[in-house]
């Protein structure tokens, strides 16, 4: 009698339990390790959109959304100065990490899936059903900085706003809790200097966002929810040399003022489903399985993330900004077709 083959998932974000969810939706035995614990707050903008209802079904997604902010109206902002205000064609769903992580985890194990947590697992001489799930690269080279807070009292002036200061843009976002989520990606500044509750600020402020960081300093900081990511790396090259199933921010990370990289990790778990599954019922062998896996995630996110990389050094650097915003005050942006090519 031939004994069930398993799936192990190792990194336990969204990408990684929503593809241990969706594998015991269709009943195959599936253990998720995370070197992490739940719940935790992450660098995250913590908005999804350009995320179907196809991909929320299939991952039996919808109970833990459905308490989401709809939100549809976004404002830009230029160092402080209102150039745009967009309607998004379909409403982003907002939601905390601290939130979304742990519902993911509690519903994997309520599934019947085994989760480990608190455990690394060494990638050398990777077993067959084994995916990897480990979240962003980093690159010591990279002058990217994450910064993420939640603060309480801060009133927007829209549902979303953006943010553009020189060599830096920043989201706000609601979510549960009478919260709202301030997310920003920095290029990296060896004057700036803080703890974990003045480092964003400070930040702002070298990035001209004065006013946003005074608007910060008249609201109530969670200081739980302070997070931090160096060395952010937007690194599309596709599958390591190993060519082991990388999904989520382990294939590409989408910058992320698209708001879409929250999004692409749960439709990378939904993509790599039907390769898992056939491999499971013994229909195809591991190496097919991978290159499958890969040929599905680079038919699906190439194109977003090539516009994504060809659009990021408008929203961060200055002189781009300043033509960006020219643009954007006349009208010229085209915001909906960019829209649906990021999504």
């Amino acid at each position: 009698m031939t004994t069930p083959r398993e799936i192990e998932i190792v990194g336990g974000g969204l990408a990684g339990l929503a593809l241990g969810l969706g594998l015991r939706r269709a009943g195959v035995a599936a253990t998720v390790w995370e070197a992490g614990s739940y719940p935790r707050h992450r660098v995250c903008g913590e908005f999804i959109t350009g995320l179907g209802e196809g991909t929320i079904a299939r991952l039996g997604l919808a109970p833990l959304l459905a308490d989401a902010g709809r939100l549809r109206n976004v404002e830009w902002f230029f160092h402080g100065r209102a150039i745009r205000r967009q309607r998004l064609p379909a409403p982003a769903l907002a939601l905390s990490r601290h939130a979304l992580d742990a519902r993911l985890a509690d519903a994997f194990t309520a599934a019947g899936g085994r989760l480990v947590t608190g455990s690394r697992v060494d990638p050398a001489g990777t077993p067959e059903g084994r995916v990897f799930a480990t979240g962003r690269r980093r690159s010591k080279g990279s002058p990217w900085l994450g910064l993420k807070l939640h603060v309480r009292g801060l009133r927007l002036t829209s549902e979303l706003e953006f943010h553009l200061g020189d060599d830096a843009y920043v989201g706000l976002c609601p979510v549960e809790g009478g919260r709202v989520n301030v997310c920003g990606l920095f290029r990296q500044r060896a004057d700036v200097t803080g703890n974990r509750e003045t480092v964003l600020p400070a930040y702002l402020r070298a990035a001209g966002l004065g006013a946003l960081a005074a608007r910060l300093a008249e609201a109530e900081i969670c200081p739980e929810s302070c997070s931090a990511v160096a060395g952010v790396s937007f690194d599309r090259s596709g599958p390591p040399p190993d060519g082991r199933p990388n999904l989520g921010d382990t294939f590409a990370m989408i910058p992320p003022f698209t708001g879409n990289g929250m999004a692409m990790a749960l439709q990378s778990a939904e993509l790599a489903l039907d390769p898992l599954l056939a491999w499971v019922r013994g229909e195809r062998a591991w190496a097919e399985t991978e290159r499958a896996i890969h040929s599905a995630l680079r038919k699906k996110f190439a194109r977003r993330l090539a516009v994504a990389d060809a659009a990021h050094p408008f929203l961060h650097s200055p002189p781009r900004q300043r033509w960006l915003a020219a643009a954007a005050r006349l009208g010229l942006v085209p915001l909906r077709p960019l829209y649906h090519l990021l999504h």
